[in-house]
């Protein structure tokens, strides 16, 4: 053996101790471990017996899926009552706008051309039938005046001649033809007379005043134009100074009669089998919530909006109060059917899965909740009408099911 030779055998024998020592240091300085304490492998193994002790106990509980258990604190904090039988209105819903009922607006405009002098109301005042509105300086009103007073002074003085004619003629002062064309002038005068009249009766001039204007022979330009109906100013587009003529739009006033009101609502084609004229509605706006008022369908559009494929409908509304104004939302509701009762349970006991399954939650006891789906209908008055999966009388969760849906749902993640 060479010395290269036996250097590397030392070597490697130098090595070997080293280690040999290393290891017992080890296991001295290490403390003992407790007694039953599990080794790596045997914690493995308990792990999957776990497991396993686990997917046994899901698959010999067949609700372990769809339900929770709870505490007697935890089951305290939800509303569980029984679910209520209550009728449901078959009916067809829209959103409308309230409008001026059009039929009972009217156009206050002047008879004849003039000068506006004075406004007595403005827009959004109360006005009653007869009431001024406003003046004009009518120079057609001076003339028809003008005439009337010719006129009574002619027929004064066609009176008299005929009364002096027929004095005359009795004691065969004139001729009957004298007497004659008294008469007839008479007659003419008086037709001028109450053709005159009559036409002041376009101004709004009374019997009286036409009676003082002859015995005064005193005329007056202005013409007071008054509400020819009872209602509300709803426009007003007179000002003084302002020179109106008949019939020229815009109105100076508009007066509207507010007992009824307008809904106007565009429903789908679908529904319009539904509808007819005089049939009942409800309506409620969102500006006085818990409010219903009655209407009835007035008109029903003749043709079909091409590009909504909906159709106008007008109903009158009743509002004595006064409380609807023009521009307000409205919801449109018509009774389609019979109501029908069926299981009711409140929105906040109904749950809408991902799925878009309807479900919810039946008590089995007082620590577990069962999820079960349901069939659902109508919605109304805060309350989902049930088909299937629940009857009247069944215990279920009222509030708080949302809250189970995500318990449940974080449980079997």
């Amino acid at each position: 053996m060479t010395f290269d030779s036996r250097s590397a055998g030392v070597g490697a024998a130098i090595a070997i101790v080293v280690l040999t020592l290393a290891f017992g240091l080890y296991l001295l300085l290490s403390p003992p471990a407790p007694p039953g304490a599990p080794t790596a492998a045997s914690a493995e193994k308990m792990k999957k017996a776990d497991a396993a002790k686990s997917a046994g106990h899901s698959a010999g509980d067949p609700l372990a899926a769809i339900s929770v258990e709870l505490s007697p604190s935890e089951y305290a904090q939800f509303k569980v009552g029984p679910a209520e039988a209550r009728d449901f209105l078959i009916q067809r819903d829209t959103v409308g706008t309230i409008d001026f009922n059009e039929d009972m607006s009217v156009q206050v405009f002047t008879p004849f051309q003039g000068k506006v002098i004075s406004l007595f109301a403005r827009a959004g005042d109360d006005v009653k039938k007869g009431a001024p509105l406003f003046t004009i300086d009518s120079p057609d009103l001076l003339q028809a005046e003008s005439t009337l007073v010719a006129n009574a002074a002619t027929l004064a003085l066609t009176t008299r001649a005929l009364e002096r004619a027929a004095q005359l003629y009795s004691v065969q002062g004139v001729a009957q033809r004298d007497l004659d064309q008294a008469k007839s002038d008479q007659q003419a005068a008086e037709g001028a007379y109450r053709a005159a009249r009559d036409a002041l009766r376009i101004f709004g001039k009374a019997d009286a005043d036409m009676d003082h204007i002859v015995a005064e022979r005193k005329i007056d330009s202005v013409l007071t134009v008054t509400s020819p109906i009872g209602g509300r100013v709803t426009a007003r587009n007179a000002a003084p100074g302002l020179f109106i003529q008949p019939g020229n739009a815009p109105a100076p006033f508009v007066v509207t009669d507010l007992s009824t009101m307008w809904l106007i609502a565009n429903v789908s084609e679908m529904d319009v089998p539904l509808l007819r004229v005089g049939q009942n509605v409800d309506v409620s706006v969102k500006a006085l919530p818990g409010r219903v008022f009655h209407a009835d369908i007035s008109n029903i559009a003749a043709t079909v909006d091409p590009n909504s494929h909906r159709i106008m409908v007008r109903s009158n509304i009743r509002d004595p109060d006064h409380e609807l104004r023009p521009g307000m939302f409205a919801t449109f509701l018509i009774r389609t059917g019979k109501t029908v009762r069926s299981a009711a349970v409140p929105d906040s006991g109904v749950v809408r899965e991902g799925d878009g399954t309807m479900t919810v939650w039946v008590p089995m006891n007082q620590s577990r909740i069962v999820k079960r789906e349901v069939k659902v209908g109508l919605q109304q008055d805060g309350r989902w009408q049930i088909l299937e999966g629940l009857e009247p009388g069944e215990q279920v969760v009222k509030e708080g099911a949302l809250f189970l849906s995500n318990a449940l749902t974080e449980a079997s993640r």
